[in-house]
């Protein structure tokens, strides 16, 4: 019979184990990787924001928008009363649309005020007048948006709206 030699045996079972161990720790390396971040950056995305400025005496109210804003937008007006009121432009730059507001007719930018916008009213007469009422003043912006031709254009579906109401006491 033929005698065997543990020590072959034994050289070959270490190196089987040895090669076995590298394949599970290369294995064992891909499946564990992980890797951690820190910090962070503070980013001021900015906004835009209108406030309306009103006046009113024995003819109405007069209204200008400024923007208070980081960025650029497009303005609109429109008012409400229990009476007929009726718009008018003394310096320009309102323009009247079939939707019931009054549209600044540019860009308004960051900073810059609009021209004055007044809305005159006629009292009602007899005795079912008001002793006061309220004429309620509703604008909106939205930020300029630019087609691929760089042309500004508005996208009234997303609006800031700002509403005021001042009382109008009767003086006749």
């Amino acid at each position: 019979m033929r005698k065997l030699h543990k020590k072959p045996l034994i050289m070959a079972a270490a190196t089987l184990a040895l090669t076995g161990t590298l394949a599970v720790g290369s294995a064992m390396a891909y499946f564990t990787t992980y890797t951690t971040a820190g910090g962070g950056v503070t980013m001021n995305m900015g906004f835009t924001e209108t406030i309306p400025n009103e006046t009113v005496d024995k003819d109405g109210k007069h209204v200008t928008i400024t923007n208070t804003g980081d960025y650029d937008c497009f303005v609109r007006v429109t008012a409400f009363a229990p009476m007929k009121l009726t718009y008018t432009t003394p310096n320009g730059g309102w323009k009247a649309k079939d939707d019931g507001y009054w549209y600044y007719e540019g860009v308004l930018p960051a900073g810059e005020t609009t021209p004055e916008l007044n809305i005159s009213y006629k009292f009602p007469e007899g005795k079912d007048k008001p002793e006061e009422f309220n004429i309620v003043v509703i604008q909106e912006c939205t930020p300029v948006l630019y087609d691929e031709n760089g042309n500004p254009y508005a996208d009234w579906n997303h609006v800031i709206t700002t509403e005021t109401t001042e009382d109008s006491k009767t003086t006749e």
